[in-house]
């Protein structure tokens, strides 16, 4: 008689998986206009799953409700999570109906998790000596890892082992439990140890054995709060492991027999994917075409493979189209293929006032037209016919709104602005091959399309220059002959596509898909509607201002020809350098390669620092130059007469960090916290009826840095609300909080700051106006106290000297040119680049993640506010006066709970007729 086979048991977190689906996708819907994004993750999952991964026996295990037995050990568990989003909650019920569609049991049982139910599985099975397959990536089901238990993450396909649970929890997995119910865990209100975070909780394991035998030492321990900590919370650590612990001995919803692998019935399958609109799962599961209609909304950037060699094809023989047939059947063609690049050509680089002179379309790598529409022909070379601008738009809008043909650009935002201005309807799906490279490569090189199919491609585009000429001889691109616009503008449509094929694919890779899809992609649409916005200025104020930083400025340059002993011209650098150096012998000229001298502003504030009243004069005179050229001249210049608003360009793809930049006007370089600077904002003013919102994250660099680095007082600070400087000069100084000298509180200031930006002592001392000795006798103080801000510096310098790069807290590689150089004052650059990079941009991720989620949650309060600008941690909104109060209360929980990290967000709203009055 025969032994049985022992089982190979696949086990589907369903409730795990659904949530990251949704969240990594972009929306879509199905015929019926139901949201399906999920199950759509969820069937090509499955689908993959039983193709590449196959076991004997496979089930999808789900969550019932959120009342289960540890609901009655600890009635706050999982009390804070907030509901599904709204556009999830009817997916569940579609993805069990995928699960019955595909032939797989679905198990859930009330009053147990999901969890507790894959456990009791997979000791079952390990105990018959068969192995389980757990498809999750959920942290909370490492502790089930053993000889017979592995895990795969479905969204990376990637298999986790005891390996990569050390290396995220410093444990193995028969510790985890122990690990988290030291340190807690926010996301499902499991209280652990207060200051306890992942680092001291595995050493404390590591070293003690168990949780307990950690609580019974508590008291031998040295003194210190952690200690206190334990002391205290003892009991709710112990609670936190009954929460922690899943139940291996949950009741089995249906034995294992049961769970038998078994084929699907293909009838069933197809009318369900019809249904749904799954045109690609059919196709990937063998089951041919079918004559169901065409889904309403498909995400083809997330169903499509990407196609093999993109550099194959010949760049060249592309179509001029002039044809309203012709084009239709280039559209049809668009449609067909399921995606296709678009690029536009304007008549200016402002897309709110730009005039589309022509577009092209690319629908497979070689196959790419031009269709220009107002283009300008000489007596030697004529135009010849082209369609106008209304009926282009018209063929082209059935492509540009179908869902189920993903439109790719680079810098997509440009583009859809100026189709819209061309009349165009909102534009979707869309891919943009620029934020598909930076979300993966800032840092490491530009994103431009040229720079990108140089690298990646092998190939140099017909640059711009080569089209419309340069200097004098450059003409607009409507005077280019047509014949000349279609090699260029038909090659870019073909580039992009191209890039879209070999990047694309390189996301997942890079580990850089949810970046790209949760943050980049959405903000497309976010900014597009902030530029189109634009925020109104009080034209008359910014000229008196003008005037009045004209006549101080007359003023001043009296004050400084007599200070030079003669008068010559203050904005001549050449001038002031022979003042300076020639004539009054200063020390510390340096000449540049022309030989004239130097005087750069850190010249000039090298001479300030010593107490010389000249450069110190001529870098206020500097100062107020540039505030008068940049806002109060060129603001109204930049206005809209029509509106009275000024619409800056914001550029999503310059930073190594992720911070976004403006320009065009470039709001974001007014000084905060100058009269000047605040002068210029009160000239940002709000309609009659309605006010500005300001809402500035406080100090979130430096909350971010006490949560990565685990430092426990500065967290204890931020959670009791304490002024951060002060706690810091306490703590290294070793002096009270109460009646603390205002020098002393700054000097610990300059270095919580200057830390985040890995200042020298040498840095420190000049600030601080010290000797660098005693600068670096600040730094060591700070260091002993707060040794887990140096472990995180020395980190941050590794990891860069390592991979050439460094991570924020939410996976963005931010990449560190210089960090292996050889010269010391590039390679120390470098190094404080690395130091700072994560905390910039974190911030910049959370910002990011504010600004996707805002836009909704103020749709869905029906509140009448707008949101026009976003300068580094600060959002500004338009509202109607009476909403104001409700805006700004939702504006605050929104962002705060744009991110978990340690230390509290916090947030700091203010209400104003203007911007200066609401900052």
């Amino acid at each position: 008689m025969s032994t049985p086979t022992p089982p190979h048991l696949v086990l589907i977190d369903g409730s795990g998986f659904i949530f990251r689906a949704f969240h990594a996708l972009p929306p879509m819907s199905s015929p019926d206009g139901v949201p399906v994004n999920a199950v759509f993750g969820f069937c090509n999952m499955l689908t993959r799953l039983m193709r590449e991964h196959v076991g004997t026996h496979l089930a999808v295990v789900f969550d019932t409700s959120r009342q289960t037995f540890r609901s009655d050990i600890y009635p706050q568990y999982k009390a804070h999570r907030p509901d599904p989003p709204e556009d999830l909650i009817p997916q569940f019920s579609l993805i069990r109906e995928a699960t019955a569609a595909f032939g797989v049991p679905g198990v859930e049982l009330a009053g147990y998790e999901a969890d507790d139910l894959i456990a009791a599985y997979a000791r079952t099975v390990a105990e018959a000596g068969g192995q389980c397959t757990i498809v999750s990536s959920d942290k909370d089901l490492m502790q089930l890892l053993g000889p017979n238990v592995d895990m795969l993450d479905p969204i990376k396909q990637k298999p986790i082992g005891p390996t990569e649970v050390e290396a995220k929890f410093g444990v193995g997995p028969d510790k985890v439990a122990e690990v988290q119910a030291l340190m807690g865990d926010p996301t499902d209100n499991v209280p652990g140890v207060p200051g306890i975070g992942p680092k001291t909780a595995s050493a404390l394991i590591n070293e003690f054995g168990t949780l307990e035998a950690v609580l019974e030492a508590a008291p031998t321990m040295k003194a210190s709060k952690r200690r206190d900590s334990l002391i205290e919370h003892a009991e709710a650590a112990r609670v936190s492991l009954k929460l922690v612990t899943l139940d291996a001995h949950a009741p089995l919803p249906l034995p294992v027999d049961e769970l038998g692998l078994r084929d699907p019935d293909l009838a069933v399958l197809g009318d369900w994917l019809d249904r749904m609109g799954f045109r690609s799962v059919r196709h990937r599961f063998g089951l041919g075409e079918s004559a169901s209609p065409r889904p309403a909304r498909q995400n083809v950037s997330a169903a499509r493979e990407p196609t093999p060699a993109p550099d194959a094809a010949p760049y060249n023989e592309y179509d001029t189209v002039t044809d309203a047939g012709v084009l239709a059947t280039w559209v049809a063609e668009a449609r067909t293929a399921g995606v296709c690049a678009l690029d536009t050509e304007t008549d200016g680089l402002d897309p709110l006032q730009a005039r589309m002179v022509g577009f092209s379309l690319a629908t497979a790598p070689g196959r790419a037209c031009y269709v220009p529409l107002l283009h300008e022909g000489t007596l030697d070379q004529p135009t010849g016919e082209q369609l106008d601008t209304a009926t282009a738009v018209e063929i082209l809008a059935p492509l540009l709104t179908d869902p189920g043909v993903l439109k790719v650009f680079h810098n997509a935002k440009f583009d859809v602005l100026i189709l819209a201005r061309a009349g165009a309807a909102d534009i979707a799906p869309i891919d943009d091959t620029m934020l598909i490279s930076y979300a993966q490569s800032a840092g490491l090189h530009g994103q431009g399309m040229d720079e990108l199919a140089k690298l990646h491609l092998g190939h140099t585009p017909i640059s711009y220059d080569e089209v419309t000429g340069t200097g004098r001889n450059r003409v607009p691109f409507h005077q280019v002959p047509v014949k000349r616009a279609t090699e260029y503008a038909a090659e870019d449509a073909d580039v992009t596509l191209r890039l879209w094929l070999a990047l694309r694919p390189t996301l997942r890779t890079n580990q850089a898909l949810a970046l790209y899809e949760q943050l980049e992609r959405p903000l497309i649409g976010v900014l597009a509607d902030m530029e189109k916005a634009g925020i109104k200025v009080d034209a008359p104020q910014l000229r008196r201002l003008s005037d009045d930083f004209a006549a101080r400025m007359t003023e001043m340059e009296g004050q400084i020809c007599a200070l030079a002993g003669r008068p010559f011209n203050v904005g001549s650098p050449k001038q002031l350098g022979e003042i300076l150096f020639d004539e009054m012998g200063l020390p510390g000229g340096k000449r540049g390669k022309a030989g004239a001298w130097s005087t750069d502003s850190s010249v000039l504030q090298d001479l300030a620092d010593q107490g010389i009243e000249l450069p110190e004069r001529i870098l206020a005179w500097r100062q107020l130059a540039k505030l008068k050229s940049t806002y109060t001249d060129a603001l109204v210049q930049e206005m809209d007469p029509s509106t009275a608003r000024v619409h800056t360009s914001f550029q999503m793809a310059i930073t190594t960090t992720g911070r976004l930049s403006s320009n065009d006007p470039n709001l974001q370089n007014i000084p905060i916290r100058t009269e000047e600077g605040a002068r210029i904002r009160h000239c940002f003013i709000a309609p009659p009826g309605k006010v500005l919102i300001s809402a500035d994250y406080s100090q979130i660099e430096l909350r971010l840095l006490a949560s990565v680095a685990d430092v426990p007082t500065l967290l204890e600070a931020f959670e009791l609300g304490q002024d951060i400087h002060a706690r810091t000069a306490s703590e290294v100084f070793g002096t009270p909080i109460e009646g603390m000298d205002p020098l002393t509180r700054r000097r610990a200031k300059a270095i919580n700051f200057g830390i985040i930006y890995g200042i020298s002592a040498f840095g420190l001392a000049k600030q601080l106006g010290i000797s660098p000795g005693e600068a670096r006798a600040y730094i060591d103080a700070y260091f002993a106290r707060y040794p887990g801000i140096r472990d995180y510096m020395e980190g941050r310098r590794a990891e860069a000297k390592e991979h050439g790069y460094v991570l924020t807290p939410f996976g963005r590689r931010c990449y560190v040119p210089g960090i292996n150089e050889k010269n010391a004052a590039r390679r120390n650059y470098a190094e404080r680049q690395a130091i700072n990079a994560p905390l910039q941009g974190g911030a910049a991720d959370i910002i990011k993640r504010a600004m996707v989620r805002l836009p909704s949650a103020l749709a869905d309060a029906n509140l009448p506010a707008s949101m026009l600008l976003q300068v580094h941690d600060e959002l500004l909104f338009e509202v109607e006066a009476d909403a104001a109060k409700e805006t700004a209360a939702l504006v605050k929980t929104v962002m705060e709970t744009a991110a978990t990290l340690k230390a509290p967000l916090v947030v700091e709203t203010g209400i104003g007729a203007n911007w200066a009055e609401a900052h």
